[in-house]
């Protein structure tokens, strides 16, 4: 089957998610990256383009104009640029009918979010949300288990996502950007806190209607959150917590969730990905593996240990699925409601954090 021709904005020369994106993009075959604009600087955004042999644009409103009216223009677009810079982009190829992968969360304001919902709305392009690891083998497993009901219904959950490398008054370009208001939006809330907002909500299939948050800026003179801690209430009863932190320090990457029913619990976290505690109330706990998964996630022999760049190529897998036709793989792979669900929690723990813990109801 002809690859779907596939372009990007930003991740040029020296970024790290684009590589990422451009790596998942190609592993299983589905896409060939032939366009981008690669940078806001022109120079950098050529160089970079020559460096991938691919058709370069100083200017992404120009590159969705001419890609547009191509035969052999691009079909999809990734966009891969910080926060700030996802909604003007997304516009632009939404409105030139050419699918939209984003990387997360949505946007960095409310406002740039209704933008692409109000795009999205008017176009025959579908639009999806890169938060990868919803795509992880036995996180599919776990939200598989949970809709079969064998955790009764759902009482606690848990979610964390846990880093140290802004414990200190970091430096670089990764650094620079997430801690700067006007370009991320929000701190550890934003860049961290979405990821497990959704993986909660992904795998429970539960939206909490109302959030309590406590918003800290550790690091002094930080201008963004750094740590924080959110009281989570659902609407079936359920009570949650979420912590998120960037200055948890000796912690690289500690996302884990746990979720406790009438009949069992499970436990998952991102370290030991590859295997899922099922503890039944009235039973031994239960050690699940991939050569337990059921979605047909997995691409490597289980043993033979996958990890983050297979989840997001599983999501440009389905995205892929998705595009040919196949809606069948339309429920596991993040979009926009997801998207405007991360920003309603943002939104949200803003509010309450502002109001000293007040309770506010998520709205997207």
């Amino acid at each position: 089957m002809r690859p779907i021709r596939l372009g990007m904005v930003g991740g040029g020369s020296g970024a790290f998610i684009g590589a990422i994106h451009r790596i998942a993009a190609r592993m299983d075959g589905h896409f060939q990256l032939v366009a981008g604009a690669l940078s806001s600087d022109p120079d950098r955004a050529r160089t970079s383009a020559g460096e991938l042999g691919i058709r370069s644009y100083d200017d992404f409103n120009a590159m969705a104009q001419a890609e547009a009216a191509r035969e052999d223009g691009i079909e999809a677009v990734s966009i891969v640029t910080p926060n700030h810079m996802h909604a003007d982009p997304a516009v632009a190829f939404l409105r030139a009918g050419i699918h939209v992968i984003c990387d997360k969360p949505l946007t960095a304001t409310p406002q740039q979010a209704a933008r692409i919902a109000d795009a999205a709305a008017d176009s025959r392009a579908r639009f999806f949300l890169t938060h990868n690891y919803s795509a992880l083998p036995m996180v599919r497993e776990a939200r598989a288990l949970v809709a079969e009901g064998a955790l009764g219904d759902i009482r606690i959950v848990q979610a964390e996502y846990l880093q140290g490398w802004l414990a200190d008054e970091t430096q670089g370009k990764q650094a620079e950007w997430r801690t700067d208001p006007a370009r991320a939006g929000a701190g550890a809330l934003g860049d961290i806190g979405t990821h497990a907002w959704q993986l909660a909500s992904f795998v429970t299939g539960q939206v909490p209607s109302h959030i309590s948050a406590d918003l800290s800026s550790m690091v002094p003179g930080r201008p963004v959150d750094d740590d924080a801690r959110v009281a989570l209430r659902y609407t079936s009863g359920a009570k949650g917590g979420l912590w998120a932190s960037q200055v948890a320090v000796g912690q690289e990457n500690g996302v884990s969730l746990r979720i406790f029913g009438t009949k069992a619990a499970l436990e998952w976290r991102l370290q030991d990905s590859e295997r899922l505690l099922l503890t039944p109330k009235d039973g031994p706990a239960q050690i699940l593996t991939r050569a337990q998964d059921r979605s047909a996630s997995f691409r490597t022999p289980p043993g033979h240990p996958e990890g983050y760049l297979e989840c997001f190529a599983n999501l440009y897998s389905d995205v892929a699925a998705i595009i040919r036709g196949d809606d069948t793989h339309a429920g596991r792979v993040p979009g926009l409601a997801d998207g405007l669900s991360g920003m309603g929690f943002i939104a949200a723990a803003k509010q309450s954090a502002d109001r000293d813990g007040a309770w506010i109801p998520v709205t997207p």
